[in-house]
């Protein structure tokens, strides 16, 4: 059965499509841009960093109102926040003694969005 299905992954023949490979290699993003691609969508790979970023998509919140909100500690909060930081995924502001989070822009919103009904399909 293994065998099927590796053929099917497979063309009977080669016969290399030239138009479609030029057009391909024109809009293709050079391998750098795809690289912080890869690690863009990295960050997304974690649990506690997705519910973070669920929490300001409703609202924004300081650390120990997430930490609340999530069951975690300010600490395991705070270093997924440096991450998503990092990654320009979410934004703060300060207010006296309390720093605020929300999501650096509507592109946040609208990728977990549409993830989100992607797997809901």
């Amino acid at each position: 059965m293994a065998r099927k299905h590796e053929e099917a992954e497979r063309c009977e023949c080669m016969h290399v499509h030239e138009d479609m490979i030029e057009m391909v290699e024109t809009h293709m993003p050079q391998e750098e841009e795809l690289a912080d691609l890869a690690e863009f969508f990295r960050v997304f790979g974690d649990t506690t960093r997705i519910r973070i970023l669920y929490v300001l998509m409703c609202s924004e919140v300081c650390v120990c109102d997430i930490a609340n909100l999530l069951g975690m500690t300010q600490s395991a909060i705070s270093h997924q926040l440096r991450v998503l930081k990092q990654m320009d995924l979410v934004k703060n502001r300060r207010e006296g003694k309390t720093i605020f989070y929300s999501l650096a822009d509507s592109h946040i919103k609208s990728i977990l969005s549409q993830g989100l009904e992607h797997i809901n399909e």
